[in-house]
């Protein structure tokens, strides 16, 4: 299948109709009909019935489906990386970081370097750690930035700080008064945080035990950044990374977590791919506003 007829496909499959899939992409019902023939006689076989109107997936035509996206997927990556080159974006330097980082730290790190390189293009992606190996393995981030350095043997992970936990109250709890919180001071609170078999979920309960503290959640998240809403809402304490800066967030009161347990800020990279010139000099300026930033933090604190 050819890469014009794997895009024929796809709308169609998408689409459902030859005439909702030729609006898509800007072509003429006869011209994808015609393509969509081709295709299926290179296949060898039937990618559609016609049926009222509509064209039905056939099962060979449903199970094809995924690659069929993957490779399109695929190719649309190599499409923005040719028009990189010919636009003379030799420059480009991509970053992928989790929520708390790419809002603490990319933004002082991707503005001291624009001051020095503005001629390079920047591009940010905010994922979650598995997206982010993802991208790193394909090419898609060349840095990457997590709160975890438990990582695949392909992908490096260089520590550049730890940050430690806060919690987040809502309006007119009582814990306001306290300047700082210990996890005994959450006992019995309805407790927002994160989901098991996380980083920070399996930090936070090794540190109960080892304090002979019993915490239950009554609100799992993934990112913490999704905390802020549930707690103006008034739904609990959120237990959440110390990083972001959560006193952006109005209605919030936030308290260090005192004794708390500590989890790494990453810098990664693929083993497998070099770093350009541009890559190397935004790693430098991510080691050093992180650098910064925990360095306010501890202060504030």
């Amino acid at each position: 299948m050819r890469a014009r007829q794997l895009e024929v496909f796809i709308a169609v499959m998408r689409a459902g109709t030859v005439t909702a899939a030729a609006r898509m992409l800007n072509i003429s019902q006869p011209a994808l009909s015609q393509l969509l023939l081709h295709a299926e006689d290179e296949l060898g076989f039937t990618l559609f019935e016609r049926v009222k109107g509509r064209l039905r997936p056939t099962p060979e035509a449903i199970e094809i489906f995924p690659d069929a996206e993957r490779l399109s997927a695929g190719l649309e990556g190599l499409r923005r990386k040719t028009t990189d080159l010919r636009l003379g974006r030799a420059g480009l330097v991509r970053v992928a970081a989790s929520p708390p980082p790419a809002m603490a730290i990319l933004p002082r790190a991707f503005t001291k370097f624009r001051a020095q390189h503005p001629n390079i293009l920047l591009r940010s992606n905010s994922a979650p750690i598995a997206a982010i190996i993802d991208m790193l393995r394909a090419g898609d981030a060349s840095l990457g930035v997590a709160m975890d350095d438990r990582l695949p043997p392909d992908i490096e992970a260089e520590v550049i700080g730890s940050v430690g936990f806060a919690c987040l109250l809502p309006a007119g709890h009582a814990l306001r008064r306290k300047t700082e919180l210990t996890l005994a001071d959450l006992v019995g609170e309805e407790l927002i945080s994160y989901r098991g078999n996380t980083r920070p979920a399996d930090e936070l309960a090794h540190a109960a035990r080892a304090q002979g503290v019993t915490l239950s959640l009554s609100l799992e998240i993934d990112v913490s950044i999704s905390a802020a809403g549930f707690v103006q809402a008034g739904m609990g304490i959120a237990l959440v990374d110390a990083l972001l800066p959560w006193h952006q967030f109005a209605g919030l009161a936030v308290r260090p977590l005192a004794n708390g347990p500590e989890f790494p800020v990453a810098l990664l990279t693929s083993r497998t791919r070099a770093l350009s010139r541009a890559d190397e000099m935004m790693r430098d300026e991510i080691r050093a506003a992180c650098s910064t930033v925990l360095d306010e933090h501890r202060a504030k604190a």
